[in-house]
């Protein structure tokens, strides 16, 4: 079917092409929280006691499922901004993105706080922070006014910092990661218990040459350094030799340290996580070196992967080890602000022996 072509007007001017689509239904006036008020039949503050959920004051169920219905009939929801306004913060608990594992523990981590956060009515936002510096990042933070900030261990957060972000109307400051921070409360991840869980195991299995991956990409090192020190924490006094192993992850640094392997006189190797132990293990068995025999491997954070080589890998699995769950913790923290700084251990860790150690 041939295509129209617009035609020339009297002037011998073509139409405006704006007149030629469809005019679009014209949009009424934002609904307020008068507008609510009236179809329910209750006062604006009865909404807002309702839609924001506040459980101080007593009102009935019937009244409750009415202003609901009004609301979504409407298509009003609350104006998060004015009501930041009031209360001087938001609902909103901040998770800043950083350099952290991408393993299982920390993607069941987030799942469970923002799902948990959600069903306590929380807003979860995720910030980018990366590149920003210790006080660029609170500043940045500080400007959403969130009510909570859970930090996590690749982002600095200073005294400063947490100073900045109180003064903004955060209640709570929660660091993630292997140390806390003076002023914060702390959800403690110590991965010193990774490599001192994977070295006790190689020792038992009667090695006393260790390597210890280290890998070379940016912001790994907050991981990193904790494990070789809990792998030099569980060799002290055994006479075993542990020996860090500078490492990217791509194939041919691998396969280039594979091949002086034997130069290094080592007899085992904790390859730092999973990723880095299959990489490397490829690369041994490609340069003659058998695994286990001539050198065990081990890894960490249990990957469905590593079970499925040849030999199958022997790894850490890290559990989230906490006495309530994490969402009940921000919200018990939130609510009671200006109390000392809490501590909670969160991991616990286990060697999964496997043919590769």
């Amino acid at each position: 079917m041939p295509r129209s072509v617009p035609t020339q007007d009297r002037s011998g001017r073509l139409p405006d092409a704006m007149s030629q689509l469809p005019k679009q239904p014209s949009e009424g006036p934002v609904p307020t929280s008068a507008d609510v008020a009236r179809l329910a039949g209750v006062s604006r503050a009865t909404v807002s006691y309702v839609l924001n959920n506040n459980s101080t004051v007593r009102i009935s169920d019937p009244t409750r499922r009415r202003v609901r219905e009004a609301a979504g009939e409407l298509g009003y929801v609350p104006h998060a901004a004015a009501r930041s306004l009031r209360a001087g913060h938001t609902r909103m608990v901040l998770l800043p993105t950083g350099n952290h594992p991408a393993g299982p523990l920390h993607h069941h981590f987030f799942h469970e706080l923002e799902s948990g956060l959600r069903s306590l009515d929380y807003t979860v936002v995720q910030h980018g922070s990366l590149g920003l510096d210790a006080e660029e990042a609170a500043r940045a933070w500080a400007e959403l006014r969130p009510v909570a900030v859970v930090a996590p261990g690749g982002i600095a957060l200073t005294p400063q910092g947490i100073a900045v972000l109180r003064r903004s109307g955060a209640r709570a400051v929660i660091t993630l990661g292997p140390q806390p921070v003076d002023g914060a409360h702390a959800l403690v991840m110590d991965e010193r218990e990774v490599g001192s869980c994977a070295t006790t195991h190689l020792l038992e299995r009667g090695r006393r040459r260790i390597g210890v991956v280290m890998p070379e990409e940016r912001g790994v090192g907050v991981f990193a350094e904790p494990r070789l020190a809990g792998a030099r924490r569980a060799a002290a006094g055994s006479g075993a030799r542990i020996e860090p192993l500078p490492l990217r992850y791509e194939e041919e640094p691998a396969a280039a340290l594979a091949a002086r392997w034997r130069t290094l006189g080592l007899d085992a190797v904790f390859a730092y996580n999973d990723d880095y132990a299959m990489l490397l293990m490829r690369a041994l068995q490609d340069a003659g070196i058998d695994v286990p025999g001539e050198t065990a491997v081990v890894g960490a954070g249990d990957l469905m992967l590593g079970r499925l080589l040849r030999p199958r890998l022997s790894s850490v699995r890290m559990e989230l080890a906490t006495a309530q769950p994490l969402a009940d913790l921000v919200d018990r923290l939130v609510r009671n602000p200006g109390g000392e700084p809490e501590r909670h251990d969160l991991l616990s860790a286990r060697v999964i022996p496997r043919e590769s150690s």
